[in-house]
């Protein structure tokens, strides 16, 4: 599908950063100011349900969900995570993996809801540099499957 946002090989910066590619998805660490540490794992062909996946693909894609979850926890040390699979608006295979903290701008609702507060500046400073560690660790959860 040509317009689908998530069938380009391209990353703008301001998008995020690619942290590992396969040849069936990809991990990339999301730029979102408030929620630092936001990973989505793509499915890198155009396919809109799960479903249309073989068992060992869906099988394969979560593997790495949970391997990036498991990542995430270990660096970030989040109150909660979330793991959430839409396509409401980008109807293409992908699971958002989210750290989630009781003090950050959407708590106790989703990452797609309205602001209901300021996060400390000095606990999304230190989240940023924890996140930094993410790409290293995601990479070592990913090999860790084999």
């Amino acid at each position: 599908m040509t317009n689908c946002v998530l069938c380009k090989d391209e990353l703008k910066p301001e998008e995020g950063q690619l942290i590992w590619r396969g040849d069936d998805c990809r991990i990339i660490l999301v730029n979102d100011p408030d929620l630092p540490g936001f990973c989505r794992v793509i499915w890198n062909r155009h396919v809109a349900e799960m479903t249309d996946l073989s068992y060992g693909e869906r099988e394969h894609l979560m593997a790495l969900v949970f391997a990036v979850e498991e990542a995430v926890r270990h660096v970030m040390h989040p109150d909660k995570l979330n793991i959430a699979a839409l396509g409401n608006m980008v109807p293409h295979i992908h699971w958002h993996v989210i750290p989630r903290y009781k003090d950050d701008a959407f708590f106790p609702g989703s990452a797609w809801s309205q602001r209901i507060q300021e996060a400390p500046v000095n606990k999304i400073a230190e989240r940023k540099q924890l996140a930094d560690q993410l790409p290293a660790s995601i990479k070592a959860a990913i090999a860790a499957l084999s």
